[in-house]
């Protein structure tokens, strides 16, 4: 999928700027699944969010393609967003982050505090992005997809490191815009390692696993209140081909299975998560009996949940 020259490269950019995230296992989360389970912690980056790895990767390559580049604009819901905006700022670049009307205010305050200056606009994540791509073209911005190969390659540096140190049999990850999945294939195939790959989505925006299943793009509606990291409602064409070829199949998850697995991760690690950083574990309650006593790895792939959100979950049990 990628070179493997590309991915070592793509490590040592990642690597200059952040150390490597820990993944281990916790014997109470072995206890409540029955089985082997390794946590991959990406909610312990510099931005809470495995995001930051690509972003890093895509400016690096950026400012070699595009040398005279001195702004850029993004959609997001939040931790791609951050990850611009810190990639940005090292890079001596303005950034402009669109998100939709009603996001996370914490998400939105750590990006300003990053650096960058903030656009509301629509009531979704497709309507932020298709207004970033009118103010891209007007004001002669470069436009950072949420998808993209040197994104997916900075990601794969955190499955590369998890399969190093573990080799499941399964690992459950999370599907927003896809380049997390996509980068668990392309770390896969760079390290050897059979293990199989289910994506999780929301069941509230179920693109990603309808595209699967029928074989060809398949637009759905988002209403997700807690999962806003897997708020997708068109897929990217590039990324499904990929999750077509190398998943073994894509599962969703209500909004009450994500929060019931935020509190097993509150109450067995002592972690935070937010609502798609805890869909790895939903997705492993849901088919625990299929795995039981196996080894098998998830991924806590961001923790930047709003402090009254996560009150209400862990308030509601």
């Amino acid at each position: 999928m990628y070179s493997r020259d590309s991915l070592i490269a793509a490590r040592a950019v990642v690597h200059a700027a952040m150390p490597p995230t820990p993944q281990q296992r916790w014997p109470l989360l072995d206890e409540r699944l029955g089985a082997e389970v390794w946590v991959k912690h990406e909610n312990h980056t510099p931005v809470g969010a495995f995001k930051l790895r690509g972003g890093l990767v895509y400016f690096e390559a950026l400012r070699r393609r595009e040398p005279g580049c001195t702004g850029v604009i993004a959609a997001t819901r939040g931790n791609h967003g951050q990850s611009v905006a810190t990639a940005a700022r090292l890079h001596g670049l303005t950034a402009i982050i669109v998100v939709p009307r009603g996001n996370s205010a914490e998400k939105n305050a750590a990006m300003r505090a990053q650096g960058a200056e903030l656009v509301e606009h629509g009531d979704d994540f497709q309507a932020a992005r298709e207004h970033a791509i009118g103010l891209a073209e007007t004001h002669k911005l470069h436009m950072v997809p949420s998808y993209h190969d040197d994104l997916v390659r900075g990601v794969a540096t955190y499955w590369i490191e998890f399969f190093e140190a573990t080799q499941p049999e399964v690992v459950f990850v999370p599907v927003g815009q896809g380049s997390g999945i996509c980068a668990c294939a392309a770390a896969r195939a760079h390290t050897g390692v059979a293990t199989r790959i289910i994506g999780v989505v929301s069941a509230h925006a179920t693109a990603y696993q309808d595209s699967f299943r029928e074989g060809r793009l398949i637009e759905a509606p988002v209403t997700t209140v807690l999962a806003d990291g897997m708020a997708c409602r068109v897929p990217d064409p590039a990324a499904l081909a990929i999750i077509r070829r190398e998943v073994d199949d894509v599962i969703a998850v209500t909004d009450e299975e994500v929060a019931a697995a935020m509190r097993a991760l509150f109450a067995d690690t002592h972690n935070v998560a937010e609502g798609a950083g805890a869909a790895s574990l939903a997705g492993l309650i849901q088919q625990r009996e299929r795995w039981a006593g196996k080894h098998v790895g998830i991924t806590i792939s961001g923790g930047n949940v709003d402090s009254s959100m996560f009150a209400e979950v862990l308030g509601h049990r």
